[in-house]
């Protein structure tokens, strides 16, 4: 599995916090923007870079991306542009798991403002990252079925 990773000025230090995460977990990464804080950055540049980076690996490395903005909406509907892309924006790991198992989300999209806050000592953004990761693609002929249809609009 690699990783892309990519945020604007309102996901930059949480972007900082899952790099290191990654590394510490030993999972393969790529930073693929911004670089530096700059408050104005645009996402969906980012959104953009993640998304050919997904779509340009073999998919038997299981390639994946994590973008984050202030709400991860901008992100996701920037990224679900490119078609092979399943991007969700997930708050929780009930929807962490969800999204995997029945949609093979190949882009997890966080909202800064609503995971970055710590919930009774509980930083609730490993917890939907390690869910995320963890959790494989049920392959159900109805889930492939309906992931092709995505695939043909």
């Amino acid at each position: 599995m690699k990783i892309f990773l990519g945020a604007d000025h309102g996901g930059f230090y949480l972007k900082e916090k899952i790099a290191a995460y990654l590394s510490k977990r030993g999972i393969e990464w790529e930073d693929v923007g911004d670089k530096e804080l700059d408050p104005n950055d645009d996402f969906p540049q980012f959104a953009q870079m993640a998304a050919i980076k997904v779509l340009g690996e073999d998919e038997k490395t299981d390639p994946r991306a994590i973008l984050i903005c202030t709400g991860g909406q901008g992100m996701a509907m920037a990224a679900n542009r490119f078609r092979g892309i399943r991007a969700a924006v997930i708050w929780d790991k009930f929807e962490a798991h969800e999204c995997r198992n029945d949609n093979n989300s190949n882009v997890l999209c966080l909202p800064a403002r609503v995971v970055d806050a710590p919930r009774d000592e509980i930083e609730e953004w490993k917890v939907i990252v390690d869910e995320w990761l963890a959790t494989p693609f049920a392959g159900a002929s109805r889930y492939v079925r309906r992931n092709n249809e995505l695939d043909e609009f």
